[in-house]
């Protein structure tokens, strides 16, 4: 028998190329469609997004005056320069007085309107309007008008004094400025909270819920042992956005208070913003900008890791 490779033969063997060569043109048209059809977003995020983080954290290594239009290499400095700043300490606490007091507020009182609404009351409808309106006004003309209502001699010091109270000044005081934020920002976004913490509440089963009615389980403890669990990892969805856009919020605090007084108000963003933009210190201001998103990165990270030990209920 002779050793040759047998070659195969007959009137199917050129039609089964045919089809395998016009399979191989379809696989790289597709590839092609979704390709250019990714182009544009791929394009996008070059270019408003990685581009600027690199370009971030290359300025932080630099003294860059955009005024002079100077570039020199400074090493570390920035980054030392805002370790003996004069100006952390104070912006430090602003900033997790703030973040704490805005997730705290805002994740209770989301979970607590969505408890209402999940009663199916008379009036939900008008109520669950109410708090979500908010969400789909425009931040500046939100924050401008809570500037008025605000101010000493505002709406609210109005209203207070009707009932025989005078009101401070709200934006101006030592402990009421931050407060006033603080509210002013959970008043915007606890509507999306609340939507989230509903629709979870709603796909708890109610088989389980009955169960533990029929084990002796009272309302508090149902909540506790059956719907928190259960909704637990729309709770963890919400803090890890909540903490993340606390750590961002900028505009309230420049139409609200400035940064002040004394800056009692001024976060690590709008710490950034004066040192980029008002004193013309693009490096020191890139050094802020990275420090601020690796605490993003940080407080993420350990949100995800401690997920394991309270979120009970994955899919």
């Amino acid at each position: 028998m002779s050793d040759t490779p047998m070659t195969r033969t007959g009137p199917g063997a050129p039609e089964q190329r045919a089809n395998h060569g016009r399979l191989r043109t379809l696989r790289r048209e597709d590839a092609l469609t979704g390709w250019l059809f990714v182009l544009p977003q791929a394009l996008g995020f070059l270019a408003f997004v990685l581009y600027p983080l690199i370009a971030v954290v290359y300025y932080s290594f630099h003294h860059s005056n955009v005024l002079s239009g100077v570039t020199t290499y400074a090493g570390t400095k920035n980054y030392t320069q805002l370790i003996h700043d004069p100006a952390t300490p104070s912006v430090a606490r602003a900033t997790v007085l703030f973040c704490a007091g805005l997730v705290v507020l805002n994740i209770c009182l989301a979970l607590l309107l969505a408890v209402l609404l999940n009663q199916r009351l008379r009036g939900t409808t008008v109520f669950r309007t109410l708090f979500f309106s908010p969400v789909v006004v425009s931040l500046v003309a939100w924050t401008i008008t809570w500037n008025f209502l605000l101010q000493h001699n505002g709406g609210v010091n109005s209203l207070l004094r009707v009932a025989g109270v005078d009101g401070p000044n709200w934006l101006r005081g030592d402990t009421t400025s931050l407060v006033s934020v603080v509210v002013v920002q959970v008043f915007k976004n606890v509507g999306l909270n609340m939507v989230l913490f509903l629709a979870a509440l709603q796909g708890v089963p109610r088989s389980l819920l009955e169960a533990a009615e029929i084990d002796g389980a009272g309302a508090w403890r149902r909540f506790r042992s059956v719907v928190l669990p259960m909704i637990s990892p729309t709770t963890l969805l919400a803090t890890i956005v909540t903490v993340s856009g606390s750590l961002q919020v900028f505009a309230q605090i420049q139409i609200l208070t400035g940064g002040g007084p004394d800056n009692r108000t001024n976060v690590l963003v709008y710490f950034f913003y004066q040192q980029a933009f008002d004193n013309h210190d693009f490096g020191y201001g890139s050094a802020i900008a990275v420090v601020l998103f690796a605490v993003i990165l940080v407080l993420t990270l350990i949100q995800w890791r401690l997920r394991r030990r309270w979120v009970f209920h994955e899919s």
